[in-house]
């Protein structure tokens, strides 16, 4: 009868458990956050604030500043000012976007490659250069998140030299694209550059797909 039952009764040990044990959950799933998904949710925050700004810009009136955002190394900034550019905005009359020429001095660069990237199309210019280098992975990342968001034909892929499949096998992304979609190649075209600005032409006006060469060793979309 003297036996002291309210110690029975106490859940401070429990309390203490549960708040422990939330609180490594938490720094667990902060941690595999940060590892894993960073990038994604940095692109997601920058892509939301340049479809947020695009949209007032239609609202207002206001159409695309640039017909396409240009995604290049600058390894073959050459060829872009020698052959694209010339091509493209002084002969076909289109107007082109250019991290050199036309990103905004000041701003990070991440947000005029956001701003960039809500042009009417996003034409990435591919090399093995542009493979390794890590801003030219952040533009066509960023780009493909537009191109799955809206589900519109923004994106133009155009290879400047071939590429084996083993050679794309880190870029899952692009790899994925390959199979779904058509490109250019700028290697099989040139005894044929008429036909070939030609193309460049109809994607960037219509944004229909495009009938090129696959990739050595890379399945279109039309193959099993």
């Amino acid at each position: 009868m003297e036996f002291d039952v309210d110690s029975c009764l106490e859940f401070t040990g429990l309390y203490f458990f549960l708040s422990s044990s939330v609180l490594v959950l938490l720094t667990l799933l902060s941690y595999f956050i940060h590892h894993f998904l960073r990038w994604q949710l940095l692109y997601g925050f920058y892509l939301l604030r340049a479809y947020v700004y695009h949209v007032q810009k239609r609202r207002q009136g206001c159409g695309d500043t640039f017909d396409a955002f240009v995604s290049y190394n600058v390894h073959d900034e050459d060829w872009v000012y020698r052959e694209l550019v010339p091509e493209l905005e002084e002969r076909q009359g289109w107007r082109l976007c250019l991290h050199h020429r036309d990103f905004q001095p000041g701003r990070a660069i991440i947000e005029n490659i956001t701003d960039a990237i809500y042009s009417r199309k996003t034409l990435c210019v591919i090399s093995q250069r542009y493979l390794q280098s890590e801003w030219c992975s952040t533009e066509i990342q960023m780009a493909s998140f537009r191109l799955l968001d809206e589900q519109k034909d923004v994106l133009i892929l155009l290879f400047l030299e071939e590429l084996l499949s083993n050679q794309l096998s880190p870029f899952y992304r692009m790899r994925r694209l390959l199979r779904r979609r058509t490109y250019l190649s700028w290697s099989q075209a040139r005894s044929h550059r008429g036909l070939f600005w030609e193309r460049v032409r109809r994607a960037l006006q219509c944004g229909t797909q495009l009938c090129t060469n696959p990739l050595p060793g890379m399945p279109t979309s039309t193959e099993k």
